[in-house]
């Protein structure tokens, strides 16, 4: 039987991005829950490397509908440029 309620959505370099992006998922109605090494988080919470990795995880359940709001995530935060101007 399979307990496992939660799957790891992605891996995130720093902390400030991951709490964006369980802002735009809860938004979105997808519960989520962080894990970051107790030491990255508490002692050192502007390091980069392995401790500044952070777990995302949501609902199983959420999973296909979290994998979209994702992709959709990283494309806005691509394609926008905010020193660009618009040529209409």
């Amino acid at each position: 039987m399979d307990q496992l309620k939660w799957q790891l959505l992605v891996e995130i370099n720093n902390r400030f991005e991951a709490d964006l992006l369980k802002s735009y998922l809860e938004a979105e109605g997808i519960q989520v829950q962080l894990f970051q090494e107790g030491v990255g988080q508490d002692i050192y919470p502007g390091n980069i490397g392995p401790l500044a990795m952070v777990q995302v995880f949501v609902p199983k359940e959420k999973m296909e509908s979290a994998q979209n709001i994702l992709d959709s995530y990283k494309s806005a935060d691509v394609d926008s440029n905010p020193d660009e101007e618009s040529s209409d």
